[in-house]
Formats: C-alpha cells, sequence, structure tokens
C-alpha cells in the first residue's frame, strides 16, 4: 500500500527530470547552429552613428538659402536669408532691407519672387520678411533648445557679393561676443572661424554635425578672417511673434513681372548659367524630384518624371566643364557645357565612362526661369 501511495509522485518527478534534461539538450543544440535566412527581402538592419554627409547637408540647406534684394532709388543692397516656416517667412538681418523700397528675392533654383516686411527690429539685427509663393516649402530644423558651444564644426552660407550658395566652413571660435555696429546691439552671438563678407548676412549658420540651423550670420571683420552670427535661440521668440501676427492681405508686395522686365542682360546669363548648375548638382547628390522640378512644362510632358529618373539612376559621378552662354534673337539663353557621367552597370562589377555635350535652353515661364530644352550630343 505504501508504495502505492508514492507511486505517482515518482512517476511525476522521473518525468519532470526527463522534460527538463530534453529541453536544456534541444537548447544547447540550437544555440551551436548556423541559421541561414533564404529571402532576399530580409536585409539585417545595422544602427549607424555616422554624421550626415557633409554634401547633403549643403544640399539641403541651399534650397532654403534666399539671395535677397534690396532696391530704392539710389542703389541695391544684396543680402542672404532663410526659409523658416511653412507660412513662406525668411529670416534674414535688419540692415539688409531697413533702406529698401522694394524688395526681391531670389531662390536656389533661380525663380524670383517679391517680398514684404513681415516684422524688422531697431535694436537687434534681425527681420523678417514673406514671400507666399514659398509657403509649404521643406525648411531646415532650427535648434531652439541649446546653445552652441565653442569648438562646434559649423557651416556658414549666404551670398558674398551676390554670389549665390556660397559656402564656408568653420568652427564656434567664441560666445557671449558683445558689441554694437550702425546702431544694432549685438549682444551674446557667436564668433565663428567661417569667413562670412557683404551680402552673407542674413545666411544661416548651420551645425556640421546635426545639420540644424543655429545662427543668422549678420557681421564679419573687413578682412573677413572673423564673423559673428545671432543665436536663433536668442531671437527666435520675437521671430516667431511677428510671424503669427502678419497677415497677407495686411502685406505690401511688389510685382514679379517688373523685377523681368528691369534685369539687366548680364543677370540674366548669370541666373541661366546658375540655373544650370544647380539642376546639374542635383542630378549629381540623386535629388531628381529637384532636378525634375527645373524643367519647364513642355519638357516635363515630354519627359514623364519615371523616365527622366531612369536616365541617370545609375550615375555615380559627374563632372563638368566651365559653361559657355549667350542669348538669343528670342531673349532665350543658350548654354553649351560638356559633362562626363561615370554610370555603373546593372550588374554593379562595370562602371562606364561617357562625355556628352549638352547644350540648356533657359528661358521664362509664367514668370520663372526653367529649363525649357535639353539637346545631348556624344563626345
Amino acid at each position: 500500500m505504501q508504495i502505492r501511495k508514492y507511486l505517482p509522485i515518482t512517476i511525476t518527478i522521473f518525468i519532470l527530470i526527463i522534460g527538463i534534461g530534453a529541453m536544456v539538450t534541444m537548447y544547447y543544440n540550437w544555440k551551436s547552429q548556423e541559421i541561414t535566412v533564404n529571402k532576399p527581402m530580409i536585409n539585417k538592419v545595422v544602427s549607424s552613428n555616422d554624421p550626415l554627409s557633409l554634401k547633403s547637408i549643403i544640399h539641403e540647406a541651399e534650397k532654403n538659402v534666399i539671395l535677397i534684394e534690396g532696391q530704392n532709388e539710389l542703389n541695391t543692397i544684396t543680402g542672404s536669408g532663410f526659409l523658416f516656416n511653412e507660412k513662406g517667412d525668411i529670416i534674414t538681418n535688419a540692415h539688409v532691407i531697413k533702406d529698401a523700397e522694394v524688395i526681391y528675392v531670389r531662390t536656389a533654383n533661380a525663380r524670383t519672387y517679391p517680398a514684404a516686411v513681415v516684422g524688422i527690429s531697431e535694436d537687434i539685427d534681425i527681420a523678417v520678411i514673406r514671400v507666399p509663393q514659398l509657403a509649404n516649402e521643406n525648411t531646415l530644423s532650427v535648434e531652439t533648445a541649446t546653445s552652441a558651444e565653442i569648438g562646434d564644426e559649423v557651416i556658414a552660407l549666404g551670398s558674398p557679393h551676390g554670389f549665390q550658395n556660397t559656402v564656408t566652413l568653420g568652427i564656434i571660435s567664441g560666445t557671449s561676443r558683445n558689441f554694437t555696429v550702425d546702431g544694432y546691439d549685438y549682444s551674446n552671438v557667436y564668433q565663428i572661424s567661417a569667413q562670412i563678407t557683404h551680402g552673407n548676412s542674413g545666411g544661416p549658420l548651420i551645425n556640421r554635425e546635426t545639420g540644424e540651423i543655429i545662427g543668422i550670420n549678420s557681421v564679419g571683420t573687413a578682412d573677413g578672417t572673423i564673423g559673428f552670427s545671432i543665436p536663433i535661440i536668442e531671437v527666435i521668440d520675437q521671430i516667431n511673434l511677428w510671424s503669427n501676427e502678419a497677415q497677407n492681405d495686411q502685406l505690401d508686395f511688389a510685382s514679379t513681372s517688373d523685377i523681368i522686365n528691369t534685369q539687366k542682360p548680364e543677370l540674366y546669363i548669370e541666373d541661366a548659367a546658375y540655373l544650370v548648375n544647380y539642376f546639374l548638382e542635383s542630378i549629381e547628390i540623386r535629388d531628381y524630384v529637384n532636378a525634375y522640378s527645373l524643367l519647364g512644362s513642355t519638357l516635363q510632358l515630354e519627359t514623364p518624371y519615371a523616365i527622366f529618373r531612369d536616365q541617370y539612376i545609375d550615375n555615380i559621378n559627374l563632372r563638368y566643364s566651365e559653361m559657355n552662354s549667350n542669348v538669343m534673337e528670342n531673349n532665350q539663353i543658350e548654354t553649351l557645357i560638356d559633362v562626363t557621367f561615370d554610370t555603373r552597370s546593372e550588374s554593379e562589377q562595370e562602371v562606364t565612362t561617357e562625355t556628352v555635350s549638352l547644350t540648356f535652353t533657359i528661358g521664362y515661364e509664367n514668370d520663372q526661369l526653367k529649363i525649357l530644352r535639353i539637346m545631348s550630343e556624344e563626345i
């Protein structure tokens, strides 16, 4: 009777021991085996802490950097600015536009628009202007939480002497600088080693590591070796206040057609060359959507986006010669340039090089400069 009483317990313990032993054996066998995945759609995901590509940061920033021209009866003052919200508002320096009777802006894709003043300070060298046509465009992130520190690498963009989207590199070489220039008080500004000069005023200062805007380039020494940038964190509240209060129907805009009618021929050629350069730069950085947006409507109808992209998608590098531009009888610009493409084959084992002569026809469409035609000839 005693044996029968403990028999079920003994059997249960025995089964548990066998089960545990089997599980341990299976675990060690599984752990030692190599698992092979035959699904080509499943890829290993690797997190990367590598810094953003310098070329990518610059290309994205260029889309937001604006060339500003403030005109009055005596002269034209050139400066820079950058888009910062979905309303088409542009941050710049007050000294760039304070004496302007009419304000025009030129974007990275060579489009020209009239602008109106949203807000301007008499004490701090900041101002905001608005271009409704630029509403809902993509903008760079603005750092409003923390200040930059000495040694941080920075990128300064602007249009010195009218040369649009010029880039200089440097570091934050000083902080909390205080001084007064032309009646404007500069308090707690960044000192930067990136060179800035006339025309850089109002352009963005970008953190090299994050790609975020941290300052407004404002003042440079005469020799260009030291620059000063207003920290965006110090003025963003005032900027947002101006932006939120302004209504488009209360702002004073000039006419876009007046800009085109008074444009000098040499500036027309310069804008056309810039547009071609920007088109090729977009192709090189693989920003096909941006490149396609530079084409005129007829050219887009002839070449759908998918076909346009496929023409360049295997390109891994390109180089091009100096441009040769001239004004044609119909007031359009013809720009000739030799471009060398390095293209990788579908098997990705062979790279071929081809040089072609491209002829771009540039002209105005709906008051904006566009690439109307592209002719290609092998060399």
